[in-house]
């Protein structure tokens, strides 16, 4: 597994997204949390076909602080099951990803 990690959820509001990008910065559990949005999402849900309005969250984080973010995230959040996906840095700016590591710590 890489040593640095970006992970993304949805929500359903621009506020939510924006508090719960805040609150897993200011715990360290991210270096950063960036909203966008609003998004167009087309998904099944019940099994049924259905549209709506998101935004997304995109952290960026260390292998170590990864449970205790997503941890943060399904208890921060209004869905049933929210999306909570993790992708490997496999490579970066040296200064970048020391970065991450301080504001993680």
């Amino acid at each position: 597994m890489a040593d640095f990690l970006i992970m993304i959820t949805t929500v359903d509001t621009h506020e939510t997204a924006r508090k719960l990008s805040r609150s897993a910065v200011e715990a360290s559990l991210a270096a950063s949390g960036q909203v966008t949005g609003p998004i167009e999402t087309t998904y099944r849900h019940f099994g049924k076909v259905a549209e709506g309005t998101e935004y997304q969250v995109t952290f960026r984080t260390t292998a170590d602080r990864q449970k205790a973010l997503e941890s943060h995230i399904v208890a921060s959040h209004s869905y049933d099951s929210p999306e909570v996906i993790v992708f490997g840095i496999d490579a970066g700016r040296a200064e970048y990803l020391e970065w991450i590591t301080r504001a993680t710590r």
